[in-house]
């Protein structure tokens, strides 16, 4: 692998980061599995490079495409909790409707921002440093300062309150914990990073897409599970930086599969190549704890 190669996937395993924060609030804090990211993540690059486009300010049109992405979440909420709607169906009815509304966002299936100002523009030739460079340092900066934004928050008495519901929404509910107002919180605070991924993925590979958002619940679960599996702590603070760690990781191990001239994959093999990693990240907790399973009983023994 190339070094341009090489820092390639790193940022982009920086920015699914954030999508893998987002994942885990949902899935793993609040017990909520919710398939919206997949539109959201669109929704926050089309809404950013609409604006940009139109003439608008970088961060301006960044803040504004990750809100949208917050509404996303709220809608799915909205329709989980008003209608109880089944949480999975209620994503999937948001993200299939996302795919419309982000097309008469863009008004085209894509808009391109090569010659357009970016979030990024402001820090070129800063320090002397080269813009392949930079382009990784900001998007890890970003990563970092969001997962210890979001690690203090759950931190937080709120934060406390929002991980009692997803762990025992009765429970929660009897000691006086709103529980719908957690879970509006929490699905906006998810969409939300996920939205800034995608103003972020836009602004740093010059594009939006109607369809760069498929696929992007595996790769942040993906990115999750490989994260706790390697980093087994309780701490909110690790937990949460694990998520950044396994998105990198995926990232990488992707591009050494498709680089690997030896395992014969294509850029079409992508899919493929995600569905085995994310099994084998599935599989690998449960081997590892059948194996010390076995090891403290041949130490017993």
């Amino acid at each position: 692998m190339s070094v341009f190669a090489f820092l390639g996937t790193l940022e982009i395993g920086f920015i699914y980061g954030l999508v893998a924060i987002g994942v885990y609030i949902t899935f793993r804090i609040l017990d909520f599995p919710d398939l919206t990211v997949d539109g959201s993540f669109t929704l926050g690059a089309a809404v950013t490079a609409t604006l940009i486009v139109a003439g608008q300010n970088v961060f301006l049109a960044t803040l504004l495409g990750t809100l949208a992405a917050s509404c996303a979440g709220l809608l799915t909420a909205w329709l989980n909790l008003r209608f109880n709607i089944l949480h999975l169906l209620a994503s999937i009815l948001t993200m299939t409707a996302l795919y419309t509304i982000n097309l008469r966002v863009m008004g085209k299936p894509n808009v391109a921002l090569i010659m357009e100002p970016t979030i990024l523009t402001p820090f070129e030739g800063i320090f002397g440093i080269p813009d392949m460079y930079m382009k990784v340092i900001f998007v890890a900066i970003c990563a970092v300062l969001a997962a210890l934004l979001v690690a203090w928050f759950l931190n937080t008495q709120y934060g406390l309150a929002m991980r009692a519901v997803g762990s025992n929404k009765r429970m929660a509910q009897a000691n006086g914990i709103v529980v719908t107002e957690k879970v509006y919180v929490g699905l906006a605070l998810s969409n939300g990073l996920v939205g800034l991924a995608g103003a972020l993925f836009a602004q740093t590979n010059g594009f939006a897409d109607s369809t760069m958002g498929i696929g992007t619940i595996v790769v942040g679960l993906a990115a999750v599970i490989i994260g706790q599996s390697l980093f087994a702590s309780r701490s909110m603070w690790v937990i949460v930086l694990s998520c950044i760690v396994g998105s990198i990781l995926y990232r990488v191990a992707v591009s050494l599969a498709l680089n690997a001239d030896f395992l014969g994959f294509k850029a079409s093999d992508l899919n493929l190549i995600t569905a085995v990693l994310v099994a084998l990240a599935l599989v690998f907790p449960k081997l590892r704890s059948e194996w010390k399973a076995k090891q403290a009983e041949r130490n017993n023994g």
